[in-house]
């Protein structure tokens, strides 16, 4: 399998944009980018889109996805069987409001009861899901605290929180003093950022996230984006931080 960008982009049911932007914080790369810049996608990365989408799915932060993915005790094969399943449930909520709508369009009031899920059923393991991951992967609170946030922001918000990010990257990556009265000012408004966006950011989580930038290769990768060696000054101007 070798799929361009648009063809993996429609497989999968997201915008072309929203593969772009897996690509640029680390959570999905291509199989392969030419060196024209055309973007390429095998079956393990298919393969791992559909996990992405099923923790999307359960309003799991883009964030915390990336460290459930890749976690030792991650398994690949159990989430895609959820996310098959929760699908299944999907679709048969679809076919049977379908199927009412077709009979009452044809003057037939009653149709054969038969047992279902019903929007309760699908909601309880979905919401089943996501609190076993919450377990599994993250701390917990913080987890469930950005889920629920997110559940509520719309698209607009959606985008205008990844803007403000992108412009303290952006800062971060400009930077050349990581211990410097500017990189002490990111670091807070970084801080500040999580806290109003997504979870509580105490300096302890803040501490580890620091570590995380130059330890997770993902992580490196992305922020280095931004400007040679940005997630270093990241993780010194935290480490700095944190520890006045």
């Amino acid at each position: 399998m070798r799929l361009s960008v648009s063809q993996a982009a429609k497989r999968a049911g997201v915008s072309v944009r929203t593969l772009h932007y897996y690509d640029e914080i680390g959570l999905l790369k291509p199989s392969e980018t030419t060196m024209a810049g055309y973007r390429f996608y095998d079956e393990g990365a298919m393969a791992s889109l559909q996990q992405i989408l099923f923790y999307r799915e359960l309003d799991v932060p883009l964030e915390q996805i990336g460290h459930i993915l890749s976690a030792p005790d991650h398994d690949r094969t159990e989430a895609l069987q959820k996310h098959r399943r929760l699908l299944l449930m999907k679709r048969q909520r679809l076919d049977d409001m379908l199927r009412l709508v077709d009979e009452t369009i044809g003057g037939i009031a009653m149709y054969e009861e038969r047992p279902k899920p019903t929007q309760a059923d699908w909601e309880a393991v979905k919401e089943q899901y996501a609190q076993e991951a919450a377990e599994r992967w993250g701390n917990t609170e913080a987890f469930l605290e950005s889920r629920a946030k997110h559940a509520r922001y719309t698209p607009e918000q959606e985008a205008r929180i990844l803007a403000e990010q992108e412009e303290i990257f952006q800062a971060f990556g400009a930077c050349t003093d990581p211990e410097g009265e500017e990189a002490m000012a990111l670091v807070k408004r970084w801080q500040e950022h999580i806290t109003l966006y997504h979870y509580n950011c105490t300096d302890g989580i803040l501490a580890c996230l620091g570590q995380m930038y130059v330890n997770d290769p993902k992580f490196r990768e992305s922020l280095d984006k931004y400007g040679p060696g940005t997630a270093q000054t990241m993780s010194g101007a935290i480490a700095a931080y944190c520890g006045k």
